[in-house]
This record gives structure tokens, C-alpha cells and sequence, in this order.
């Protein structure tokens, strides 16, 4: 235990076995430490599987709980967590009607305009998918199959005129939503050089090059997901325990009324 603490310590280029391998050691470490004592202690005093279903029973008893409190919490700060919500770049083209999503062919005529305010909140997941990233050190580059620009200031979405519109979205039977898009115009800016002693010229759209558009999907997440994977898995498990502690009892009744009607013999 000392050697796999020591070693998950160990900073450096990532590997095979740091942290695939040494992962899966630590975790098997864990289990074997707590889960392992309180079975060895409850096997000893009630047997090797009277004390496997009573520690088995507790620990997902408790997981049960555990998992409802995450359920319930306001903000699982503290709880497993899936994917955040957020806008997702789809795709960019010259024009609405060559979209894969058929949604927005007319969301300039069906949709609801978005203002400069709220523009503000497709700016950062436009960014992400056109400029490009700056690898880290001893991280391969990560995939940005849309990425042109160098820097957000290499093109605009705000500039004067823009279209861009917002479809869908709402629930639907309570239970599922429906799929909500966006349509953001952008062009590329117009390189311009500062004249000396004069403040930085106002960026404006090259008029050589033509204005295209980024098409959007909003991805509602999965925050609360892992939360209730835990909940159904440990109360499937929790109640297999309660029925192999239930079976155990028939048995050990079964057994018990046997001994009492075997006749005794006599001397």
C-alpha cells in the first residue's frame, strides 16, 4: 500500500500506467481496505456469508442513501457529475439552406432573432470551435476539425446588420425536450493598422471576403445523470442482499425445525 501511495504521488508524462494501470490499483487498494476490514471483521463473528450479505446489505443500504442526497441537492457540488449544458458547434455554412439540420433552412424567416446581449452567451462556444487552440506541453493538440481563425479578433458576430436567430427548444411530455438551435452569421475582420497616436481602429468586416454562418445544437447535459446510475444500481444491488439475507433465514429455519423432529436416539 505504501509503494502504490508513493507511486500514484508521481507526477511526469502520462502512460499506460500512469494513470490507466495505477488507477485501477489504487481503487482496487481502496476496496480491499475498507470493504475487505468490515467483511473480515462480520466474518468472523457471523460466518463467510452471513457477514457477505450483512456487509454487502450496509454498503449499498448506504450508497442508496448517499446517492438520494445527490439526487436531491440544489447543486451537486460533491456528486458525480456529467456533462455541462452549453452550446455545441454543428457545423459552417455559406447559407442556411446547406445545412444538415433541416430546423434552421428558414429560421431566418421562423425565428427569433437574438439580440446583442444574448450574443454574448453563443460567443464562447463560436470561439471554440474557430480559433484555434494552443497545444499544452506533453498533450497532443486536440481535434478542431472547424478551426480557422488564430485569435477571436480575426473575425466577428457582432458587427452591424447581423443575423443571427434562435429555433426550438422547450419541453415536450414533460419528460423530454425539444431540440433547440442556433444560426450565428460571422466574417472575417478586416486587418487594419493602427495609426500612430490614434486610438485602435474600430474592427469591421472584410467586404473581400463573404459572411458565413455557424450552426448550433444546445446539448442540455447530463449533470444529474451519474447520480441517479447510482441510485438504481445500489438499490437493485441493496435489495438483492435483503433477499439473500431473506433466503438465509428460510434456511437456517428449515434447518433448525429439521434438528428439532430428528429423533433422538436412545441409549
Amino acid at each position: 500500500m505504501a509503494l502504490i501511495s508513493l507511486l500514484a504521488q508521481e507526477g511526469g508524462h502520462k502512460t499506460l500506467w500512469d494513470p490507466t494501470i495505477l488507477g485501477f490499483l489504487v481503487v482496487l487498494s481502496a476496496i480491499g481496505l475498507f470493504c475487505g476490514s468490515v467483511y473480515l471483521l462480520l466474518g468472523t463473528n457471523l460466518g463467510a456469508r452471513l457477514g457477505f450479505l450483512v456487509a454487502g446489505a450496509c454498503l449499498f443500504g448506504f450508497m442508496v442513501l448517499l446517492s438520494s442526497l445527490w439526487i436531491t441537492t440544489a447543486t451537486p457540488l460533491n456528486s458525480p457529475k456529467g456533462r455541462p449544458p452549453g452550446w455545441k458547434v454543428k457545423e459552417v455554412v455559406n447559407s442556411p439552406t446547406d445545412s444538415k439540420v433541416a430546423a434552421v433552412h428558414n429560421i431566418t424567416k421562423e425565428g427569433d432573432a437574438v439580440s446583442e446581449e444574448n450574443l454574448a452567451l453563443l460567443r464562447p462556444a463560436v470561439d471554440g470551435a474557430l480559433v484555434t487552440k494552443a497545444p499544452v506541453a506533453n498533450n497532443p493538440s486536440p481535434p478542431q476539425p472547424l478551426a480557422e481563425f488564430s485569435a477571436t479578433t480575426d473575425y466577428l458576430v457582432d458587427f452591424k446588420g447581423f443575423q443571427t436567430f434562435t429555433t426550438g427548444g422547450g419541453s415536450k411530455n414533460l419528460f423530454w425536450h425539444t431540440p433547440e438551435y442556433a444560426l450565428v452569421q460571422f466574417c472575417p475582420a478586416l486587418e487594419q493598422e493602427p495609426l500612430p497616436g490614434q486610438p485602435p481602429p474600430t474592427p469591421v468586416c472584410d467586404p473581400l471576403q463573404a459572411k458565413r454562418f455557424v450552426v448550433m445544437e444546445y446539448d442540455r447535459g447530463s449533470l444529474r445523470q451519474p447520480p441517479w446510475v447510482y441510485f438504481f444500481t445500489s438499490l437493485v444491488l441493496f435489495c438483492l442482499f435483503l433477499l439473500g439475507l431473506h433466503w438465509y433465514e428460510k434456511d437456517a429455519r428449515e434447518r433448525a425445525k429439521e434438528s428439532n423432529l430428528r429423533p433422538v436416539p436412545s441409549s
